[in-house]
């Protein structure tokens, strides 16, 4: 028997488990914290060895009140005053609209690169060749065609 394998596995066999107290701590706002040292808060509970610990909160708990007496909606997201709403929904659409006149800038550059790499005539007897060369032009204006395209589908669905 390999010697290294002999010492490794008489090595485990007089290493001892280790046992710590675990401890279960639940501050005011409903957050809980695991640790091995009992914590100065109260709401602090020693947890059994055989109890499982687990940090996904159970179904039964109630959801937390919301803070700063800011009322949520159903998705539990804050509600925003309409004002706010209206000055987001601007400034999104002033995005919007430049990330719009910058992708048609990059589609026009796209086609004059098309365009002229086109006009050039290589000694490519080979058709496929000269295919292969012009595919990443056609590919770009692609891309910038479908991002135009998604600009104007996200500016249309503004309120």
């Amino acid at each position: 028997m390999n010697p290294r394998i002999f010492l490794s596995l008489a090595a485990s066999l007089c290493i001892s488990p280790a046992w710590a107290d675990i401890y279960k701590c639940v501050d005011e706002a409903g957050h809980v914290t695991y640790t091995n040292s009992k914590a100065s808060g109260r709401g602090c509970s020693l947890l059994a060895r055989d109890q499982a610990v687990s940090s996904v909160p159970s179904a039964s708990r109630p959801a937390p009140a919301p803070q700063n007496g800011a009322s949520t909606s159903s998705a539990g997201f804050p509600r925003v005053d309409t004002g706010t709403q209206k000055a987001r929904d601007s400034d999104r659409r002033r995005i919007l609209d430049e990330e719009l006149a910058s992708e048609q800038k990059a589609l026009d550059a796209a086609r004059r690169d098309l365009a002229s790499q086109e006009s050039i005539r290589t000694d490519e007897r080979n058709y496929q060749k000269a295919l292969e060369r012009l595919q990443p032009y056609k590919d770009k204006l692609q891309i910038h065609e479908r991002n135009i395209e998604a600009l104007r589908k996200e500016i249309a669905n503004l309120r």
